[in-house]
């Protein structure tokens, strides 16, 4: 491990809790960790002139925690079991439709803007987990890297924006918010919505993973009659 990557990975856990911190005494979507910390971080690596080619290794040494994350997951799952049982039927019937509604909906904006094809094959796969879109994107003919891309704006906008909808919508039950947040912005929703509540959290959890597996299933056979 050399200096720059060292300094990286400390560096980016720095800023993170600063603004985690920061998250805690100005509660509000605009202040999600998420948001500041990137745009502090990439604020501060163009400024010292850090390339993203030098800042991978770093950022491959902190994904290895993304498994240790995900599985902590289930501490709220396991918390909540008894609500997630009672309303199974109906979640699974809304993420199906709704993971639908997402994919569609994705390709037709992606159409009607005149995008060209990689273009609208990377928009949709943008509300799965980043592992699962790099995947799914080899086999629609998406570019891996735009794919990426395309998951980390739904990602930051529905964590930002998605409480607001969801509380304008007047969309208060805890479980449909966690639902809906988790279908369509994957981790970064779900770790935004998990700050209302466990059950938030669980349900948000839930619909991360039900969502990346419909998708992966239907996508490669519905992208080539929709595209």
């Amino acid at each position: 491990m050399n200096g720059i990557t060292l300094f990286s990975i400390i560096f980016t856990i720095a800023v993170y809790c600063v603004a985690l911190v920061l998250s805690r005494r100005i509660p509000s979507p605009f202040t999600s960790p998420i948001i500041t910390s990137t745009a502090v971080i990439i604020l501060v690596l163009s400024f010292m002139d850090i390339d993203y080619q030098e800042y991978t290794p770093a950022k491959d040494w902190m994904t290895l925690l993304l498994g240790p994350a995900t599985v902590a997951l289930a501490l709220p799952l396991y918390q909540t079991r008894k609500v997630l049982m009672e309303r199974f039927k109906s979640a699974m019937a809304g993420l199906a439709i709704g993971t639908l509604a997402t994919i569609l909906s994705a390709v037709w904006l992606a159409k009607a803007l005149g995008l060209p094809n990689n273009l609208q094959a990377a928009a949709a796969v943008k509300a799965v987990t980043s592992p699962v879109a790099i995947d799914i994107s080899f086999l629609i003919g998406a570019n891996p890297a735009i794919a990426v891309a395309f998951v980390m704006i739904a990602g930051v906008l529905g964590a930002v924006l998605g409480p607001i909808i969801l509380s304008w919508a007047k969309i208060t039950d805890p479980f449909a918010r966690g639902l809906g947040i988790g279908t369509v912005s994957h981790g970064m929703g779900t770790s935004q919505i998990m700050r209302e509540g466990y059950l938030q959290g669980a349900a948000s959890s839930i619909a991360m993973g039900v969502a990346a597996i419909i998708t992966s299933l239907i996508l490669p056979w519905l992208y080539p009659l929709i595209k």
